[in-house]
């Protein structure tokens, strides 16, 4: 299945009565995880159904998806962060430590290669930098009920998913030298489809946190990337208009400007501004 493919089949999840169970939790507890991030550039990539950096306070803030999106079909309002439009999260357009805050809202379980995707945020990141990574919980009611679609039953999440446990998720991160900050689950309900089902199990949200938070069927981690051996002396910070070009790595691009948030899309054939002058967009 092509990232395409999955992508269509997430979106499709998302506009159902669970997936927009699962995003309104996601929205609710993102915009609280990202509030007191501080810096100059935020970057979240995939997923424009979620707005995850409308609570964030950085002067730049870029969703770079492989999609555009009708927002009126999520929020009904039609406003929404613009979309920067990127072919692989493989190769990311940007220069290397030019970035201050990544969200990464369902990336990593459709991507081809999610460990070369880390790699690419580990490589865009500042040191100190902020990684905020959500998921579907393979551990979870939602998982165990995917499982038996290797039975032949049709299956609750976008099939093209390979959900990565919350502790195996860690170990990669720990790998890169990130430093796991805090994680938490939620969306305790069963495998509802209707929503009111879904309302009818709304007294298991509190029941879950308390007495099985690590079975939740969504969870949210944030990290911080270290570098070992370095001191930072002085202000850890550059001045805007010195960062500011790096996130338009392109001559040939479009600014936007909508509400408090910039976006920037990318049009054409060019070279990205990173460190091996890997081309941006393939085939």
């Amino acid at each position: 299945m092509t990232d395409a493919t999955a992508a269509a089949a997430l979106s499709a999840f998302l506009r159902s009565p669970p997936g927009r169970y699962a995003l309104a939790w996601e929205q609710r507890h993102l915009a609280a995880a990202v509030a007191d991030i501080f810096g100059y550039h935020a970057l979240q990539l995939g997923l424009p159904e979620i707005d995850a950096l409308r609570e964030n306070r950085m002067p730049l803030r870029v969703c770079a998806s492989d999609r555009l999106l009708d927002a009126r079909l999520y929020n009904g309002d039609g406003e929404h962060t613009g979309v920067a439009v990127i072919n692989r999260y493989e190769e990311l357009p940007f220069a290397s430590a030019s970035i201050d805050l990544v969200v990464m809202p369902h990336i990593l379980e459709f991507a081809h290669e999610p460990h070369q995707v880390l790699r690419e945020v580990d490589r865009v990141l500042v040191p100190e930098g902020h990684v905020v990574i959500t998921g579907f919980n393979p551990g979870s009611l939602w998982g165990l009920r995917q499982m038996t679609a290797r039975l032949g039953v049709s299956p609750f999440l976008p099939r093209a998913g390979q959900f990565i446990a919350l502790p195996r998720l860690k170990d990669w991160l720990k790998l890169l030298s990130f430093e796991v900050n805090r994680g938490r689950f939620g969306c305790y309900a069963p495998w509802a489809r209707s929503d009111k089902w879904l309302g009818r199990w709304r007294f298991m949200e509190k029941a879950g946190d308390r007495w099985w938070p690590v079975l939740g069927s969504v969870y949210m981690l944030t990290a911080v990337k270290r570098v070992r051996g370095m001191r930072l002396i002085g202000p850890a910070w550059k001045r805007v208009e010195e960062r500011a070009p790096t996130l338009v790595p392109v001559a040939n691009s479009s600014l936007f400007v909508t509400r408090e948030a910039v976006s920037v899309r990318v049009e054409g054939e060019r070279h990205a501004a990173n460190d091996g002058a890997v081309q941006a967009r393939r085939r």
